[in-house]
Parts: C-alpha cells; structure tokens; sequence
C-alpha cells in the first residue's frame, strides 16, 4: 500500500514530521516503513530552506525501495535551467531570465549552482517518470490528459521517463510535444471565446486560462478559471463546450499535486485527490501557515478524506 505526499518545496523538517507520524521511521540512511512505500507527487525545490536535505531524503527513499516519485515542472524547470540547448550552443534550455532567475535562486543558492552535487540532483531529476499508471492508482504532478499522455509517447522511455534527445523539444515553447508535457505538469489550459481576454498577476494580457479540469458539471469559464480574484469579472460566464474538458473515468483514483489549495485537506472528487496544501505558502498568501499533506490508501476505489493526513508548517 501507498502514502501518497504533496509538493514538499524544500521544506524538510515538515516531511521527517509527516513520514514519523505515517510510522516511517529512518534506517540504514532512509526513511522506511515495513509495509508501505511513499510515492511523491514532485516539486521538492523552490521555495524553502531546506532544499537540498528535501532531495537529499526522496532520493535515498526511492533509491531504497521505499518510495517512488513524480517530477514537478519544477525539477522540469531545473533540469532545462542547467542544460544546453543543443541548437543554441552556450545557451540554455530555460532562459536565465530575470523572471525565471528568481524563481530557483533559492535553490541555485542552497545546492551551489554547477556545483558536483547540483549535476547529482540534475541527473536525478532527469531519473523522474512523468506519470505513474499502477495497479489500483494514477499519479501525476498536474494533469490526468489522455491526449496529451498519447501526444508524449514517443518522447518517453518504457519507465514513462523523458528521453535525453527529448529534453530540447519539450523544453522550447510551440515544438512537438511542449504543450502536453505543461498539460501533465502544469495543468490543462483552455481558450476562451474568441475576443475575451484578462491580465495575469503580472498585468500580461493572456486569452487562455487555467482549469478546475476536474469539474464535470454545469460548467462556465469563470466556474472553472484558476486566475487572480482581481480577474475573475473577466472571465465570461458562458459554457464552456464538452469536448474541450477532458474528463477522468474513475476507473482508478488519482492523485496530483501542484495547485496551491488551503484549508482543510480534502478529495477533490470520489475518484481525485489534490495534496499540495501550500507548505511553502507564506502566511500572507495562506492565511497562516501552509500544511504537507499526504493520503494513506488502502486500496480503496472510492477516495475518503479520513485518509489524509498533515502537519502544519511552522
């Protein structure tokens, strides 16, 4: 049986917390459990202090045996922050922009940017499947996208890992394969009807949004719209066709990470959990302080918000 965890961010001390009380306890240099494995849901760097005892402890548990694991878009991030782009040589596969410079500074600054141990974080990184299909259960760190998991065939091995001649593709914005590995890793974005359009929280005028993909109900753009309150007004209040939201069958439960909820941990749907509550939340953007969430499942088709289980950051 699993215990599925959330976005961790670098935030270590709350993961011993929350592996001691799922009764994980640390043995010959991992965290184990006689009965379980964790899986990890992705995104263990950005953010928080602790960044490199974070990777330091999911490595060795999936190295172990004791766990598997998801990639994030941001081990996504890392990973095309620190390669070459083979078409560009001397450039990189993600810009070192100012945008995107601060948001993995802290982790650069933690691990030593081109240090040994970074090209050892990059080459696990780079070991993370996109998706786990197993008996029983899905995971993903965003989106369960049947087309966009078929558009990514060919750009993965047998273990659902990104090939290394895949890497420059998937990384470049509008080449073959770019828009559904965001799909799976960032979440499923629409269009809106023609002429409609909001500002992001960088004032950037964007005519896509982000999805409550997993709603499957009397369903318009503003229902399902992940964007700054300031600009839901702008979001039309029109159905939005069936075709275009994906749908998920319930034929396993799934579980995902990456969306940033708070309050209390609970099912998204009977058949879809959601754990990243926000750990790496500050207290102004959380209302206090974020929790790391987990699911122990037993098995269950049904999901059952008795089975989550956190702590709370500090």
């Amino acid at each position: 049986m699993y215990d599925l965890i959330g976005d961790i961010h670098g935030h270590a001390e709350p993961l011993k917390r929350l592996l001691d009380r799922l009764g994980y306890r640390e043995q010959e240099g991992a965290w184990r459990h006689p009965r379980r494995q964790v899986i990890f849901l992705g995104d263990f760097v950005d953010r928080g202090p602790e960044q490199v005892e974070t990777v330091r402890i999911a490595r060795d548990m999936v190295e172990a045996g004791a766990a598997l694991a998801v990639m994030g878009n941001h081990e996504f991030n890392a990973v095309a922050w620190a390669s070459e782009d083979p078409d560009r040589p001397g450039e990189p596969l993600r810009a070192h922009s100012d945008k995107n410079r601060g948001q993995h500074a802290a982790y650069l600054e933690q691990v030593g940017e081109d240090s040994a141990l970074h090209r050892e974080h990059i080459d696990w990184f780079k070991s993370l499947p996109l998706y786990l299909d197993l008996d029983g259960l899905r995971v993903v760190h965003a989106c369960w996208h049947r087309p966009s998991l078929d558009t990514l065939v060919e750009y993965l091995d047998d273990h659902n890992r990104i090939l290394e001649s895949a890497w420059p593709t998937l990384a470049r914005k509008g080449a073959p394969g770019y828009d559904a590995l965001e799909t799976l890793i960032k979440g499923l974005e629409i269009p809106l009807p023609a002429g409609n359009e909001f500002l992001d929280k960088d004032q950037n005028p964007r005519s896509n949004i982000r999805t409550r993909w997993w709603e499957l109900e009397g369903i318009t753009y503003r229902d399902l719209a992940m964007v700054p309150a300031e600009a839901i007004e702008q979001i039309p209040h029109e159905p939005i066709p069936e075709d275009v939201l994906p749908g998920y069958d319930g034929d396993k439960p799934l579980f995902v990470g990456h969306y940033w909820l708070t309050g209390t941990p609970q099912r998204l749907t009977p058949h879809i959990a959601c754990l990243d509550y926000s750990i790496a939340a500050s207290h102004a953007h959380s209302g206090g302080h974020g929790k790391l969430c987990a699911y122990r499942w037993e098995g269950e088709q049904v999901l059952n918000d008795d089975q989550l289980i956190w702590v709370e950051g500090h």
